[in-house]
């Protein structure tokens, strides 16, 4: 009876890895193949991932996504570490609840109505659109994913720390830098790497605030699906894929040689 129930729980969960993951193992094998028929295999060939160099609007769509991501990922950790901090250290202030509800607004709000309601202020108060914009876009809407992960790592933090090192002489900005923020760090980078990947995703927002010059990775890939995916379209695909990756296991070796 064991023995089936065990077989059951490795069969759901090779199952459901299988449809989380198999397709993106089809995108990378297929970004492989010498065929320009994307569904038809007809041998191993890197001749796509050369073709990228000739392929200029996609590989400068490249370093908009990565700059946008670096830069609205830095913006978003800075103001949802505060936001965490505000919101778990300030107690009931008068309007905290006005404040957690528009820093938790994102959440729950449809993409096409954050992007819309950015692109309006933007006309409104006459801000060309282009780069700086989708980073403002992307710091507002992944700013609040950020004040959760940090929020959960502050509401279980043990502030004896803070207080003996108080005790001892440090002032709050010197206890809040050597004891509270290296306790916090494995949150901050956490939420960090999450927005990075969701601005590095994102569509919807990006398609309405950006502009000339300004198209992102996302918005290249849509416009050129729509007429049918490329062999090239899979090689720039599997190339980020192994950059999310690599982040993500260069943050994971960090923080288990620092004994986070």
């Amino acid at each position: 009876m064991r023995a089936g129930a065990s077989l059951a729980r490795t069969g759901m969960l090779v199952a459901g890895f299988a449809f989380l993951y198999g397709p993106m193992l089809l995108l990378v094998v297929y970004s492989f193949n010498a065929s320009r028929l994307v569904t038809v295999w007809a041998g191993f060939s890197t001749r796509w991932y050369a073709a990228l160099t000739q392929e200029a609007q996609l590989m400068a769509s490249v370093r908009v996504s990565l700059l946008v991501a670096l830069l609205s990922a830095l913006i978003a950790t800075f103001n949802g570490t505060l936001a965490a901090i505000a919101l778990v250290r300030f107690g009931s202030f008068r309007t905290r609840t006005i404040f957690a509800g528009a820093i938790y607004a994102p959440l729950v709000m449809p993409e096409v109505i954050l992007g819309l309601s950015l692109l309006l202020l933007f006309v409104a108060l006459g801000i060309e659109r282009g780069l700086w914009t989708i980073v403002a876009a992307h710091a507002t809407f992944t700013m609040c994913f950020v004040t959760v992960v940090v929020q959960s790592r502050l509401v279980g933090f043990d502030r004896a720390l803070e207080e003996a090192a108080m005790d001892l002489g440090a002032g709050p900005a010197r206890t809040f830098i050597a004891i509270t923020l290296p306790l916090i760090r494995p949150a901050i980078v956490a939420g960090f790497l999450l927005a990075f990947t969701l601005s590095l995703d994102d569509l919807v927002i990006a398609s309405f605030t950006a502009g000339p010059g300004s198209t992102t990775l996302p918005m290249r890939v849509y416009s050129q699906v729509r007429l049918g995916v490329s062999p090239e379209i899979n090689a720039i695909s599997t190339l980020m894929l192994a950059v999310v990756g690599l982040a993500l296991l260069f943050f994971a070796a960090l923080s288990r040689q620092r004994g986070d």
